[in-house]
């Protein structure tokens, strides 16, 4: 018996970093279900069937696919979790929250499925790659105020991961003091101007699941001479490349927050 057979051979995932991760690992084949989210890899949606949303799933679509295990993500997918175990499913709901628990998450997934080596040699390239960002944004002569906002009505700032990842590539999170907070009703900027108090030097938005609208931003009442909105530094990130709590915003998100904050070095020179 190898490590591969000892791991669970029917994985249903409920959000896409797992299922990316799987992907990545070579190990797609376990996978019988994703949720209704997933956009990488694109494959995913053409060759797994759909069972679950974030907050509700397909009870027993799920059920019919027998699966051996179950990942999920937060406290937010724990009435599905409950309802799975009940009926006898083994679930695992990680709770990452910071690019340390994105990192500890996915050796556990890959350990789970006896890949742990190919895993560990992932995890290395990607904390390598980090630490050059990290070299590369300590040459910049000045570190960008940033705001990054993660929905707009409510105002709610980002998330721990993200802006930890802000920092990596060379900024400063407006917002530290709420980004510990897990909960996003907790991070929720009570008052918009405090916002414009902070002068951000450059804003990054990613509404979770839909798009960005910067002009909409920079028409905000007393936003006019934000620092960003007067030099029209507001930007876009799209939510499947920096929210998603696995390689995609270890990798793809936070190239491109590097390259919004070299540019504004770049100007600022």
């Amino acid at each position: 018996m190898t490590p591969q057979d000892y791991g669970p051979k029917r994985i249903v995932c409920l959000t896409e970093e797992t299922t990316e991760w799987l992907y990545l690992l070579g190990q797609e084949r376990r996978i019988v279900g994703i949720s209704g989210y997933t956009v990488r890899p694109p494959r995913a949606r053409q060759e797994k069937p759909r069972v679950s949303a974030f907050l509700n799933a397909k009870i027993d679509k799920i059920l019919a696919l027998q699966p051996d295990c179950v990942f999920g993500f937060s406290d937010l997918q724990a009435d599905i979790a409950s309802a799975l175990i009940r009926h006898g499913v083994q679930v695992t709901i990680f709770n990452q929250r910071s690019v340390a628990d994105i990192l500890s998450m996915l050796y556990q997934v890959a350990a789970m499925v006896g890949q742990g080596e190919q895993g560990l040699q992932r995890i290395a390239a990607m904390q390598a790659r980090l630490d050059a960002i990290r070299a590369a944004a300590a040459a910049l002569p000045r570190r960008p105020r940033v705001y990054f906002e993660e929905w707009d009505e409510p105002a709610i700032s980002a998330i721990r991961w993200v802006s930890e990842l802000v920092g990596i590539a060379g900024g400063d999170d407006i917002f530290p003091e709420l980004a510990v907070q897990a909960l996003g009703k907790d991070r929720i900027v009570a008052d918009p101007l405090e916002i414009v108090r902070r002068a951000p030097e450059l804003i990054v938005g990613s509404w979770c699941g839909k798009k960005f609208r910067p002009e909409k931003v920079a028409a905000r009442p007393g936003w006019a001479d934000v620092p960003a909105v007067r030099k029209q530094q507001l930007f876009e990130i799209k939510s499947a490349d920096i929210l998603q709590p696995g390689p995609a915003a270890l990798t793809d998100g936070v190239e491109q927050l590097h390259r919004l904050v070299m540019a504004w070095g770049a100007r600022h020179a």
